[in-house]
C-alpha cells in the first residue's frame, strides 16, 4: 500500500466576504446591471459566506484577455505551489531531494515548462524528478491525483511522491456573459492550493510514517455526459460549462458504484467513518448526501469548506482532507477506522480513494 505523510492547503491571499465580492463580480458579467439582482440571489444560494482570491478585488475590472490572465496565474500559481510544497514536505518530515515523482493538476491556467518544471529548482527538488502535468481533469484531480500517486508507489514501494493543485478559479471569470453558469461560477469558485506527500511501503517503515494507508481507488465515467461540465476555449480564455444535470447525476448514480466499491473490500457505507467529500455546491453536496444515505454532520468539514473558502476545483477535497488530519477542534481518525474519498468533475466523471489508520 502507500501512505499520506503529509498535506497542506493555502488560501490566496486576498480574503473578501461574499456580498463584496458580489458587488464587484457584478459589475464584470453584468456591465449594465441587468442582472444585478439575479446574480446576488444565486451568489447568496451558494452557501458561500467568504472566498480567497489572487488579486485585490479591484483588480478584476481592469483584467483583460486571456494573456494577462494566464500571466498572474503563473506568477501567483508558482508561489502558492512553493509555500504548499515546502510546507508538506515538512509535515511529511522528507526532504526535497528524496522526492521521485511529482504529479502537478490545474484546469484553471496553462504553462509550458509546467508550474512543476519551474518549481524544480525553486525548491531543490532533484533533476532527475518524474513529473506528470496534468490539464483537464478539474475538480476530480484531487482524488484522481491521490490515485494515480498510489499506483506509481504501489511498484515504487521506496518510492516518494507529491501531487500538486493549483486552483485559481477567479481567473477565469468571463466579463460580459450573462450565463447561467457563468454567474454561478462567478459565486462559486474561489483561489487556493494544496499538496500531498505520499510514501511507498517500505519507506514509510524506514521513516517511521503511521499516516493513513491507501487502501484502493475506483474511477468512473458517465455514458454520454461529456457536455455537463468543462471549458469552452475561446478568444477570451475558459468559459465554464455548468450543466443543471449534474446533481440529477450524482444523486442517481453514485451510490451504486459506492455500494459495489465497498463491497469489494468488504466493507458496508456503515464502515466508513470519515466521508471526505468535494464541496462541489450545495445542490452537488446535497445529492451526494442523499444518494449515500448520509448526514450533514457526516458532510461537516465539506460543508465548511464550502463556506469558508468556496469550491476551489481540484484543490478543494485536499483542504478537506487536511481538515481532518490537523484541524484542531476535531479528534484525529483511530486505528482500524476507514474514510472514503469522493469527488466529481469533467467526463462527467467521479474519483473513488478508500483510506485506512
Amino acid at each position: 500500500m502507500s501512505h499520506i505523510a503529509g498535506v497542506h492547503g493555502v488560501l490566496a491571499a486576498h480574503r473578501y466576504p461574499q456580498e463584496v465580492i458580489t458587488a464587484q463580480f457584478s459589475k464584470i458579467v453584468s456591465p449594465d446591471g441587468s442582472k444585478q439582482g439575479v446574480i446576488e440571489r444565486i451568489h447568496q444560494a451558494t452557501g458561500v459566506e467568504y472566498r480567497y482570491l489572487s488579486l485585490p478585488l479591484d483588480s478584476y475590472q481592469d483584467l483583460a484577455g486571456f494573456g494577462a490572465t494566464n500571466d498572474v496565474f503563473i506568477k501567483v500559481g508558482l508561489e502558492l505551489g512553493e509555500e504548499v510544497i515546502s510546507a508538506a514536505l515538512k509535515k511529511a518530515g522528507v526532504s526535497a531531494v528524496d522526492v521521485d515523482l511529482i504529479i502537478f493538476t490545474s484546469v484553471t491556467g496553462i504553462a509550458v515548462p509546467s508550474l512543476d518544471s519551474r518549481l524544480i529548482p525553486i525548491l531543490n527538488l532533484r533533476p532527475d524528478i518524474k513529473r506528470i502535468p496534468s490539464f483537464g481533469l478539474g475538480c476530480i484531480a484531487g482524488a484522481t491525483g491521490i490515485a494515480r500517486v498510489h499506483d506509481f508507489l504501489l511498484g515504487n514501494p521506496n518510492g516518494v511522491a507529491i501531487l500538486l493543485s493549483v486552483e485559481l478559479c477567479s481567473l477565469t471569470v468571463q466579463r460580459d456573459d450573462l450565463s447561467m453558469a457563468n454567474i454561478v461560477a462567478s459565486g462559486l469558485f474561489g483561489d487556493g492550493a494544496a499538496a500531498v506527500v505520499m510514501v511507498g511501503d517500505e519507506k514509510a517503515k524506514k521513516l517511521g510514517i503511521s499516516g493513513p494507508r491507501v487502501i484502493d481507488s475506483r474511477s468512473r465515467v458517465f455514458e454520454a455526459s461529456t457536455d455537463s461540465i468543462g471549458w469552452d476555449i475561446n478568444d477570451n480564455g475558459f468559459q465554464i460549462v455548468l450543466s443543471a444535470e449534474v446533481p440529477k447525476m450524482v444523486e442517481s448514480k453514485l451510490n451504486a458504484d459506492v455500494t459495489k466499491f465497498l463491497q469489494d473490500h468488504d466493507l458496508k457505507k456503515s464502515d466508513i467513518s470519515h466521508w471526505i467529500v468535494h464541496p462541489g455546491g450545495p445542490k452537488v453536496i446535497t445529492a451526494v448526501s442523499e444518494s449515500l444515505g448520509i448526514t450533514d454532520p457526516q458532510l461537516d468539514l465539506t460543508w465548511k469548506s464550502l463556506a469558508t473558502k468556496g469550491n476551489l476545483s481540484s484543490a478543494s477535497i485536499l483542504h478537506v482532507l487536511q481538515d481532518l488530519f490537523y484541524e484542531p477542534a476535531r479528534s484525529r481518525p483511530l486505528a482500524g477506522e476507514y474514510g472514503l474519498m469522493i469527488s466529481m468533475g469533467p467526463g462527467f466523471a467521479t474519483e473513488l480513494v478508500l483510506v485506512g489508520w
